[in-house]
């Protein structure tokens, strides 16, 4: 997997990150942002715009936030909307919100100054 949205992005969905993705393969879920594995380029431009400091390169995420490595690649793969996965579906704009999350992200109290 490229590169991780973790956990730090729970409720404050900043989405700089999305704007500066050039392959749009940063989906929105109903609490957290997630970067598809499959379709990330390993280009980099998400992680210094994020200013919530939660997108990082999967070998370099912190001890603390390594669980958010598999969460990420479980938003593509786990049946969170109408029974079925995300899997790849070749862009996030034309997928628009999905309006679930991940079990670790749906289990993580509210973050205090959600803007999302």
């Amino acid at each position: 997997m490229p590169y991780v949205i973790t956990t730090r992005c729970v409720d404050l969905k900043d989405r700089a990150c999305v704007r500066e993705c050039p392959v749009d393969c940063i989906y929105e879920g109903a609490r957290a942002l997630y970067v598809n594995p499959e379709e990330c380029i390993d280009c980099g431009a998400c992680a210094p715009v994020c200013p919530n400091d939660a997108i990082y390169f999967d070998q370099e995420v912190p001890g603390a936030l390594q669980a958010s490595i598999a969460d990420n690649a479980a938003f593509f793969s786990l049946p969170l909307v109408d029974g079925a996965p995300l899997g790849n579906p070749g862009g996030a704009r034309s997928v628009g919100p999905v309006g679930a999350d991940t079990p670790l992200v749906a289990a993580q109290p509210p973050q205090v100054g959600a803007g999302a």
